[in-house]
């Protein structure tokens, strides 16, 4: 057992405070890791202030998780102490149902287990996440982190990376596709990165001129003002794929009007409240999709992050001490962040 510090909320009006709590001893799979950085999640802040009305109290947040492997299980295999590391948002899965046998943890059809506000399958304790200085994980579901690239810019790929990395593989981003980035948040900043790197055609949409600037150098070929109708209306039926990652409510209809016919508008972005319904006839007419999509699997966050290294590709982040993830939460809700908070974790060591 690891004496481990760590921030929690304790019920849904707290702040996040100072908590201490063990992990498990290790069992013959696990990983024991020293947390390096943990990226900042709208998750985190949805789950700590129980907006899901699904948090169990005390909640450690955190599941952008980049570490050093300190110690490991007698049946490790694929990790070695010393070694630069990551966690994403589960922690475990059935590892038996259809969608984890095709290594699609993340749809498992009896639950994945959160890296934190989950319930280990062995023991039923509460799972605590990155918002902490030790975190222990099975190995099935530790990844490597590429040593090229700067480990607190790596953290926001755990969630914010592999959520837009999934779609854009899924729907084929890629040379000669014309793709929609809607939103330049800590989501839509690599959606345009990624989607850039895979040799697509870049479009952001956003409803802020103040944007323009930043959404090239990130690398847009091209930014649209959303509510701008004659900007839109020139890109009508011309579009292969659109990732949405807006989470605010909004009309929908806008962007469909923009695929091409077959074309895709995948949302990943998770609204408080329900979009209005889309009109059936703008997907009707053009045999056009509107799709969902949930992070990735293990097996694919692993290849996003081996894309990441070979094109040398981070998250735009800046950095907090623990101390200060109160405030960082209060102005990501406003979003005065470009593009994540990432929290140095050995500010809890000093």
């Amino acid at each position: 057992m690891t004496t481990t510090y760590a921030y929690a909320a304790t019920d849904a009006q707290a702040k996040l405070a100072p908590f201490e709590f063990q992990r498990r001893a290790l069992r013959e799979h696990d990983v024991q890791m020293e947390v390096l950085f943990c990226g900042v999640c709208h998750s985190d802040l949805h789950t700590a202030r129980n907006e899901w009305k699904n948090t169990i109290y005390p909640v450690v947040p955190g599941h952008e998780i980049v570490g050093r492997v300190t110690a490991v299980g007698a049946g490790v295999t694929q990790f070695k102490t010393g070694q630069l590391v990551g966690v994403g948002c589960m922690v475990d899965s059935c590892r038996t149902c259809p969608s984890c046998a095709e290594g699609l943890e993340q749809y498992c059809e009896n639950g994945f287990v959160g890296t934190y506000n989950g319930n280990d399958r062995e023991t039923g304790d509460l799972t605590y996440g990155g918002y902490s200085t030790q975190l222990v994980v099975d190995e099935a579901f530790t990844l490597r982190v590429p040593e090229n690239l700067d480990p607190a810019g790596v953290a926001p790929l755990l969630c914010a990376g592999i959520t837009t990395y999934s779609p854009l593989r899924e729907w084929g981003a890629g040379p000669g596709k014309k793709v929609g980035i809607v939103g330049l948040g800590g989501l839509g900043h690599m959606g345009v990165k990624l989607a850039r790197a895979m040799g697509a055609h870049v479009v952001l949409f956003t409803t802020s001129p103040s944007k323009i600037e930043d959404a090239k150098r990130l690398g847009a070929h091209e930014v649209v003002i959303s509510k701008n109708a004659d900007e839109m209306a020139a890109h009508a039926n011309s579009f292969d794929f659109i990732l949405n990652t807006v989470a605010a409510q909004h009309d929908l209809n806008p962007f469909l009007n923009l695929l091409r016919r077959d074309g895709t508008m995948t949302l990943v972005g998770a609204p408080e409240h329900d979009h209005p319904s889309p009109q059936v006839f703008n997907l009707i007419f053009k045999r056009r999709r509107l799709a969902g999509s949930l992070i990735g699997g293990i097996a694919e966050t692993q290849e996003m992050l081996d894309f990441c290294g070979e094109h040398g590709i981070t998250s735009d982040i800046e950095m907090i001490k623990m101390q200060d993830i109160n405030e960082a939460y209060e102005r990501m809700l406003k979003s005065d962040v470009k593009y994540r908070f990432v929290i140095d974790i050995d500010s809890m060591r000093q």
